[in-house]
């Protein structure tokens, strides 16, 4: 129940016995007062004082009082303390020299060439080390970081690490943890500066920054309507400050003197104390806010409350009211947003790439954030190097994982700077932070060596990172695309500009060309050009999307046809992308712009109109074309798209169906089915879905059912002239591929087991696919033994489920990935992703697997990767003429394929005889 002034009552005698003595003290003070109260009554009838009842407490009272009235903040000398609160003794100092020190300072831009002393759990020093403190820690363990870039701890300040495995969303307080297990082992001294209410302290000599997520929009639908929302919060609000106002009366009284009037009880509220500090400015709120409507919400009731909000998270339109952030009441709230993740429900339908460079030219604070684990939370530096791609300036995305939301957070002096008296958070990397695939050589947290992992055996851990960064050019941000005309664009039309609106169908010329790739017939990939010196770069001329002319000379005899200049960069064969609905859905959290649900055989019955014991669906049935991830995707680089209706377990503990129907391959840049080359395959393969119920389903069928059923299918004990008996006799055959959604070891043990008998059964060699397969290292060279193929999805792994466990995560965790002890076996590997959003990225995702593979990676089997083997392991027919359906070409402006300094501006499709312009 909530405070209302009225509960206020007068105080009740009390005696709060402590000791005699102070009993007598108390009646010697009391008969004082009665002594000078008759006399001064006896002396004159015109001054008689008023004596109040004074509090045993009082002093208590009136020093909480005082505490209100703190700022929040890091008590005084902070700076210059000597030991750390989180200092763990026995820890050795340590001495980094020789490098290349992003600090945080000066908004990102400070970068200083010089040492960092750690000792104690703090910065002692840093750039130039005095020499006495280095007599003092003369023990130091000395690192010499070799002219490579070392920086704060990165700093997320959206994540649900450590809430569940697969948490659920939901408000309240936060709080801000260092991920070290410290010696005492419990949660609670993870917490950087655990707020005093926490801790259970009335009264402060200095006043800790308390965290809170508050939210608005779409996750409270059950709640009711947005009216209902913004009447609720400013409900809550309004009740918190009745609290306020009885607490400001209360202390008002009691530093007047006034005890008689007051009582002697604080007023205060369990239920609304967390807001009454929000109410005094000692919370850094968090607002979960997606778009206008509601951003408007918080900021009106911001300024009705006079409460600060220190960031919004999400916020995808903000980019598109940075007037309206700020108007915030008590200055302009940070943004805490991802990088491309966006389009998953109809509230992030407007957010986009360029919305971190927009804001920034606002002066709106930047904050990348991973929402883990939506996003793994280890590869949050990636989401500030795409916001760099995307125009962000290199100083500022650093500092958005880095010092920005640590000053967000109200933490600066302790977490996203280096300087001395900070935490001793620092990391040193293989590479500049921002380049693709930088990777932590070492970490320390609060000083303590965390990266390498301390080996519990005594021996060294060996774990090699960074082979092949050794160049200077790895030291240097990366260069990275002009996106002016396309951030403008986006403007204009309000976050949804047109994705796919210009086509060239005559001839057109590409000059500044310095390399051209071409597809084989055989389906492997070959350079046709390349130019040795900047002076032998020369010029490609497209007719009908045939190239005609490769060479220098081609510029010569080009006429006054279109000239695109790739400044340096290069003509690809279009990339393929696999595993995720692209295609199917528009908004993936809103159904109505979806396909809907399929029959699951094996939770209900399938309808008697299908005929058909599995209810076997093609995908192409369902196929959307010209959706914003699809284009997206197109404008990346991605032309071809195989998608089916099997879903992979998420958050949110979507089923993935068994039987789940039979994929369909497509162009990803086509409008409608019925345009030229836009179906490149109608049936691609049979997938099913194998596996352990998901742990929020909380039921499901056994995995012994599932193998049993499947090995019934695949033996033919089902009519063939039914699609469920037809399609898995075909896939039993060899004739279609079975692509089996799996991740477990112990299962894909199983299903090879089924292989060999259905193929001993049928005289038969299947053509089976593990996708998912994150534990399938664990049975590398079985896998390979038994011919069978294998889609990585995604990537790079994060354990989700209880048969996801056993992760290769890779460096600096361990020497290999996934990726490497399957193409060691020689098995034939492609790469997929789960959600729509992430097929735009997928050339990023083939050049980090190669970066992290430590130069075990060829460029052969990065090309096989990228462009041979997902066709091959999906069974993606080729036509054999040039006008193969694998015969798109990309081309990219400023480098190639795999580099993050260029970007596609042409598509250009012999089999709809065109060129696209983007």
């Amino acid at each position: 129940m909530g405070y209302h002034p009225r509960d206020v009552q007068r105080p009740r005698p009390t005696l709060r016995i402590t000791s005699i003595p102070t009993l007598i003290f108390v009646f010697a003070i009391a008969s004082v007062l009665t002594i000078w109260a008759s006399t001064t009554t006896l002396i004159s009838t015109h001054h008689i004082p008023t004596v109040h009842n004074v509090p045993m407490n009082s002093q208590d009272i009136l020093a909480r009082c005082v505490s209100l009235k703190t700022a929040p903040g890091p008590p005084q000398a902070f700076d210059s303390r000597e030991v750390s609160d989180r200092y763990e003794p026995g820890t050795s100092a340590t001495f980094i020299k020789n490098a290349l020190i992003f600090t945080g300072e000066k908004n990102g831009s400070e970068v200083i060439h010089g040492s960092i002393l750690m000792d104690k759990g703090i910065i002692k020093s840093i750039g130039k080390v005095p020499k006495h403190l280095l007599e003092i820690a003369s023990h130091a363990i000395v690192v010499d970081a070799k002219g490579a870039w070392v920086t704060p701890g990165l700093v997320d300040l959206h994540s649900h690490l450590g809430v569940l495995s697969a948490p659920i969303m939901a408000g309240g307080q936060a709080f801000m943890i260092k991920l070290r297990k410290t010696s005492e082992g419990s949660p609670s001294s993870m917490v950087i500066e655990p707020p005093h209410s926490l801790t259970g302290k009335k009264t402060e000599d200095h006043v800790r920054w308390r965290h809170l997520k508050q939210a608005c929009g779409e996750n409270l639908r059950h709640y009711g309507t947005r009216m209902d929302t913004a009447w609720a919060i400013r409900s809550a609000y309004d009740e918190a400050r009745k609290v306020k106002l009885a607490q400001d009366a209360f202390c008002a009284k009691a530093e007047a003197g006034l005890w008689d009037n007051i009582g002697s009880n604080f007023p205060e509220s369990l239920q609304w104390e967390a807001l009454v500090d929000v109410l005094r400015g000692r919370v850094k709120i968090s607002n979960h806010c997606y778009e206008a409507v509601d951003l408007d919400n918080i900021v009106r009731l911001s300024n009705e409350f006079e409460f600060p909000i220190a960031s919004f998270h999400h916020a995808s339109e903000a980019w598109l009211v940075p007037g309206l952030l700020k108007k915030t009441w008590g200055g302009t709230p940070g943004v805490a947003m991802f990088a491309t993740n966006h389009r998953y429900k109809r509230e992030a339908y407007r957010g986009s790439e360029f919305a971190p460079r927009v804001l920034a030219d606002e002066g709106i604070p930047v904050i990348m954030k991973s929402d883990h684990p939506v996003i793994n939370s280890r590869y949050l530096l990636y989401e500030a190097q795409q916001a760099h791609y995307f125009s962000l300036p290199a100083n500022l995305s650093l500092a958005s994982v880095t010092s920005t939301p640590a000053t967000i957070a109200g933490l600066s002096h302790r977490i996203g700077f280096l300087r001395e008296g900070a935490d001793a958070d620092v990391v040193i990397w293989d590479s500049h932070p921002l380049r693709l695939g930088a990777t932590p050589v070492k970490v320390w947290i609060d000083g303590i060596l965390q990266i390498p992992v301390p080996s519990k055996t005594g021996q060294p851990s060996n774990i090699e990172v960074g082979k092949g960064k050794s160049d200077d050019g790895w030291k240097k941000a990366p260069e990275v695309p002009n996106w002016d005309e396309e951030r403008k664009k986006a403007l204009d039309w309000d976050g949804l500009p047109p994705l796919l609106e210009k086509s060239q169908e005559d001839r057109i010329v590409f000059s500044n060309v310095k390399s051209v790739w071409r597809r084989e017939l055989d389906g492997n990939v070959r350079v046709e050009f390349n130019a040795a010196t900047d002076k032998e770069i020369g010029a490609v001329v497209v007719e009908n999307g045939q190239i005609i002319c490769m060479g220098s000379s081609c510029l010569t005899s080009s006429g006054a046809m279109k000239v695109v200049d790739l400044r340096g960069g290069s003509i690809a064969p279009g990339l393929m992308t696999y595993g995720s609905p692209l295609g199917l859905e528009e908004i993936t959290a809103e159904p109505s712009t979806g396909d809907g649900i399929p029959y699951d055989a094996f939770a209900r019955n399938v309808p008697s109109i299908l005929d058909d014991t599995g209810g076997i669906v093609r995908a192409m049935d369902a196929l959307m074309f010209g959706t914003r991830d699809a284009l997206t995707a197109y404008r990346s680089g991605i032309t071809l798209a195989t998608s089916s209706l099997s879903k992979a377990y998420y958050l949110d503990g979507t089923p993935g169906h068994i039987i789940s129907g039979l994929s369909t391959t497509f162009r990803t840049g086509s409008l409608h089915a019925l345009e030229r080359g836009a179906i490149v395959q109608d049936m691609t393969a049979l997938h099913v879905h194998i596996g352990r119920a998901h742990p929020l389903i909380g039921k499901g069928v056994s995995v012994s059912t599932q193998i049993a059923a499947l090995r019934r299918l695949l033996f033919g004990w089902e009519t063939k002239d039914k699609e469920t008996g037809y399609w898995f006799k075909q896939a039993a055959e060899g004739v279609v591929p079975l692509v089996i959604d799996v991740h477990s070891a112990d299962i894909m043990a199983t299903l090879l087991i089924v292989k060999i008998e259905v193929e001993d059964r049928i005289g038969s060699r299947m053509r089976m696919v593990f996708s998912g397969a994150t534990e399938a290292h664990l049975l590398a060279k079985e896998i390979g033994e038994a011919n069978v193929g294998v889609i990585l999805r995604p990537s790079r792994p994060y354990p989700v489920t209880w048969d996801q466990r056993q992760i290769l995560p890779g460096p600096p965790l361990t020497n290999d990935t996934a990726l490497v002890k399957l193409l060691q076996h020689g098995i034939t590997v492609g790469l997929g992703v789960q959600e729509s959003w992430e097929a735009r990225n997928g050339r990023f995702d083939i050049q980090w697997a190669v970066l992290e593979s430590n130069g075990k990676v060829s460029q052969r089997e990065m090309r096989a990767v990228a462009y041979t083997n997902l066709p091959k392991l999906l069974g993606v027919r080729e036509v054999e003429n040039d006008k193969s359906i694998m015969g798109d070409m990309v081309a990219y402006e400023g480098g190639g394929a795999f580099d993050f300094s260029s970007k596609v501006v042409a598509i250009i499709s012999p089999e709809r005889q065109l060129v696209d312009l983007l």
